[in-house]
This record gives C-alpha cells, sequence and structure tokens, in this order.
C-alpha cells in the first residue's frame, strides 16, 4: 500500500469521525428543542450563539482557525432548523434496540424523530402535553393508546389496537393502526398468498390482533390462535393445527438478545408451506432457519416493520392521500430503506479454511466501512485465556469446539461488525444458526497451495486437503456469497488483493439486499 493509499483511508477515518460527531451533535440538538418546547422557551438565543462562536476562535488550531467559525455558523444554522421541526418519536416503557427513528429520519426528514420511553402511570401527562405533534407506539401501549384516542380508522377500532397517533389541530386524537398494512407488505413482496389457506397464528397480543385483521381482509379460509393458556396450545397444536399451511409467529420468542428461543418443531406439520416472523433482529431467528432448512418459503419482519413506518410518516405529514393509496414510488422508498437497513444491520462474516486470509480481508473491510471487527479467534483467548492453537493443543479439540460454540452464540447475533471465523466454525453443526442468524455470510476461497498451516494444529495433524474435503460442503452450505481470491505469492500482494476484493465485496453485499 503506497503512501497517498495511507493517507486516504487515515482521511476516510476522520470523515467517519466527522459524521458520527455530527450525528450525535444533531441528535442533543434535537433533544434541547424538546426541552425548550416543555418549558416554553424559544429555540432561537442570538446572545448564546456570539458567545460560541467567539469560544469556536479562540480555540480553534492553527490549520483550522481560517475556516472554524463559519463551519460552526453553519452548524448553529443547521441546528436551528432541526430544533424548529416538528416532533415525532415512537413510545414504548423500554426501547434500546429500536430502528425506528432511523426508518422516519431516511423517509421524511420534515420531522424529527425520538425515542420516548415512559412508564405506564406518565401516559396521561405525554398525552396531554402538547410536546410530540404525534408518535409511534409500540408493546406495551398499544392498547393504552387505544383508550386516549378520540377519533379511530377501522384497522384500529377492529383490532382494538393503536401503534400511530396524531393529534390534529382541531384538538382531537387521531389513532391508527398501521402494522396491518405493514403485515401485508411483507406478505405480498415475499410472495406468500394467504387467501383460501389455513393460518397458525403464535401469541394473542396486541401484534397478532394486526395480524388476525390482516389475513380477514387476505381472505384466509381459517385462522387459528395459539397462546400459552389458549384453547389451541403448544402442547396441543400438533394435533390441534395439523392443517396448517402457513403459519406467523407474532411472539417476541427468538428476538435479540434470547435468540435461542424455538417454539414448535416445524417438523410436525406436513402442509406448512410459509413461515412467517414478526422479529426483525436477528434478521434470520431459529424460527426462520428451521423452516429454511425444510425448504419453505419465509418471511422475516423487517419489511413489515418498514412498511408500517412509511404509511404512519404520511399521517404524521398530514398526507391522508399518500397513507391511503402507496403505489410503486412509495413502494421503491420502503425497499431501498429495507436494503439500507439491512446492509446496516447485518454483519459481514467471514468464512473459510484456515491460513485463507480471512483476518486479513476483515481489516480491510473494517477499515473501509468503519465498523468494529471481530476475530472469534481473539475473542476465544479474551473469554478463556489461552488462544486457540494452545487450547486445541491443551485441552484437546473436541473441549475447544464446545467453548468456541459458547464464543460464537455471544458474538455472532449481534449487529453492525465485520466477523472473522475459525477455519472450524462449521464443524459444529449447531454453530450454523449463530453464524447465519444476522449475517452476510462470506467463504473466502482461495486455493489449498497458498494457504499456511504455521501455528494451526488442526492443519497439521490432518492436512489442509483432508480438511477441505471434510468442510467444504459446509462452507458453501452456509454461506450467501463465495469470494474467489486469485493466488498471491506473499503477504504484501495478499493484502493489496484483499484491499481490492474488500472494495468489490462491500459493493456485493450492496447489490445482494
Amino acid at each position: 500500500m503506497d503512501e497517498l493509499d495511507k493517507l486516504r483511508i487515515e482521511i476516510d477515518s476522520i470523515d467517519r469521525d466527522l459524521l458520527d460527531a455530527f450525528e450525535r451533535r444533531m441528535a442533543v440538538c434535537r433533544r434541547i428543542g424538546n426541552a425548550k418546547r416543555a418549558n416554553g422557551i424559544a429555540v432561537y438565543d442570538e446572545a448564546r450563539e456570539e458567545i460560541k462562536l467567539k469560544q469556536i476562535k479562540d480555540s480553534a488550531g492553527f490549520e483550522s482557525a481560517p475556516y472554524a467559525e463559519d463551519l460552526f455558523r453553519d452548524l448553529i444554522g443547521f441546528a436551528k432548523i432541526h430544533q424548529n421541526k416538528p416532533a415525532f418519536g415512537v413510545l414504548g416503557k423500554s426501547l434500546p434496540h429500536t430502528y425506528s427513528p432511523m426508518i422516519h429520519n431516511i423517509i421524511d426528514p420534515s420531522y424529527t424523530y425520538s425515542v420516548i420511553e415512559r412508564e405506564e402511570n406518565e401516559l396521561d401527562e405525554l398525552f396531554s402535553s402538547g410536546l410530540f405533534k404525534g408518535f409511534n407506539v409500540t408493546i406495551p401501549y398499544k392498547k393504552e393508546a387505544f383508550a386516549r384516542c378520540d377519533v379511530l380508522d377501522d384497522a384500529a377500532r377492529e383490532t382494538g389496537s393503536v401503534n400511530t397517533v396524531v393529534f390534529g389541530e382541531d384538538g382531537k386524537t387521531y389513532g391508527y393502526n398501521t402494522d396491518y398494512f405493514g403485515f401485508i407488505y411483507m406478505l405480498r413482496r415475499r410472495g406468500i398468498d394467504a387467501s383460501g389457506k389455513t393460518v397458525l397464528v403464535l401469541g394473542t397480543g396486541g401484534a397478532a390482533a394486526a395480524v388476525l385483521f390482516a389475513l380477514k381482509q387476505l381472505g384466509a379460509s381459517e385462522i387459528l390462535s395459539c397462546g400459552r393458556t389458549s384453547d389451541i396450545n403448544y402442547e396441543n397444536v400438533y394435533e390441534r393445527a395439523s392443517s396448517a399451511q402457513i403459519i406467523i409467529n407474532t411472539t417476541p420468542v427468538g428476538m435479540y438478545p434470547d435468540v435461542n428461543g424455538r417454539l414448535l418443531d416445524l417438523t410436525r406439520f406436513d402442509k406448512v408451506e410459509a413461515c412467517v416472523d414478526l422479529i426483525y433482529n436477528p434478521s434470520r431467528t431459529r424460527f426462520i432457519q428451521d423452516a429454511e432448512e425444510l425448504g419453505i418459503k419465509t418471511a422475516g419482519g423487517l419489511s413489515m416493520l418498514v412498511a408500517q413506518g412509511y404509511k404512519a410518516s404520511r399521517l404524521f405529514a398530514g398526507d391522508t392521500e399518500g397513507a391511503n393509496n402507496i403505489g410503486p414510488e412509495a413502494e421503491k422508498i420502503m425497499e431501498s430503506v429495507i436494503s439500507r437497513l439491512e446492509f446496516s444491520m447485518r454483519n459481514i462474516t467471514l468464512i473459510g479454511m484456515p491460513g485463507s486470509g480471512k483476518t486479513t480481508l476483515a481489516k480491510r473491510l473494517a477499515l473501509l466501512t468503519g465498523r468494529k471487527m471481530v476475530d472469534l479467534d481473539y475473542a476465544y483467548r479474551d473469554k478463556f485465556g489461552m488462544t486457540s492453537a494452545e487450547a486445541i493443543s491443551g485441552l484437546g479439540e473436541d473441549t475447544f469446539r464446545e467453548n468456541e460454540m459458547a464464543v460464537a452464540a455471544e458474538v455472532l447475533p449481534s449487529s453492525g461488525l465485520i466477523i472473522s471465523c475459525g477455519g472450524g466454525i462449521v464443524t459444529r453443526e449447531e454453530n450454523k444458526f449463530y453464524v447465519r442468524c444476522n449475517s452476510n455470510v462470506i467463504y473466502l476461497e482461495r486455493p489449498l497451495t497458498t494457504l499456511s498451516d504455521h501455528n494451526r494444529p488442526v492443519s497439521i495433524q490432518h492436512g489442509v486437503e483432508k480438511l477441505y474435503s471434510q468442510r467444504k460442503e459446509a462452507y458453501e452450505t452456509w454461506s450467501d456469497y463465495t469470494l474467489h481470491l486469485e493466488r498471491f505469492e506473499d503477504k504484501q500482494s495478499y493484502s493489496d488483493g484483499a484491499g481490492k476484493a474488500a472494495l468489490e465485496l462491500i459493493e456485493k453485499m450492496k447489490g445482494m439486499l
């Protein structure tokens, strides 16, 4: 890598830091605007602005001094615009992992969007405060919101559940349910037709109510509801719902961070043709992966989240025509948001033979994307106090593989990482779920003659040819994409080739979504 390339990588890193700081600054500005509104304080404070600009001018370094005041004058201007926008948000009790702010800020930047965490005894004050023009509502407050609305749309009235609240200029509180639209969109984009089908719905909460309403609209011939204490429950479901052709999970079982949950044994349903999970984190839940293993069509919850958010955004903007008539242009916007979120949320996880260069490629990907890079071999060392090679030699390969699985279960369900897996990750079938649950999985394939067995006891003991023959099928079937790297004669040429491959890989990932 020449000096210019190194400098470009350095400035790309600085630019990412600047963007991150700008994002955090604008988020704080939004909160300041909300606080000012709550206390009846004007957004613009001329005296404070001049003091701030003087401080910046006095503090700037010698290279930035000629430009710092102009830069911050622009930043202050952006802050005033941001603080003056109408305020909306998402209401819930605890929302540490919500993607709703990202969705709404991409779809419509004409308003700001906040996370609104409240206890039940704070809801009356929130609804009467006038601080927000409206909000989306998530569990556990959809029925609470329903009870506080003056005017309801048909879906909200039918389900008894409100997920979108708008405070009208006429002083009335309007309640809508856009979840049903999101659900219908999710089925349609995956080619799942509920018309004339027997559908089994897992769960009986607010999300299930919207699904039941949508299934009636779609013409399902029979809808069976299953809950822990329902007439059909998880003990008798295999007998009472054996005719199910579509199974829909509306429960939180399998949601991050408790990704191991499983409600059903799908092998006991011989008529199922589609499985749908409202969960979107992880992107491929156990329920979804179980269905994929059986060759059953699947749909995950991210598209539902985006679609219901789009319809809500039109209601927030006062565009009832746009909310009721969502056509091709709106679908392009929704698909763009889905792709951006999938790329942002999913890890890029590398698998392949020992010595194939996964760590080198992962480092380059991390540099290019600004994502955190995790090497599972290093994560193993941090957790167990010894390297993988030391563990295999000292504890034996079976014990090492058990420990490796614990590391995989801990790291891989996370989001937005670059992950390099050990070459033997595929030797335990149980790891397949973790590798695939929240990742775009890349198989890094190189000619066997280029692979090093240095400090790799399993490769030394068995030989790379034998290991490759044992693992090749798993590498191919676990991965979403195979990256073929030509032979590089030395470490530097491989590093350069990996850099080019990393750029191509990022574009490929975006194209896959």
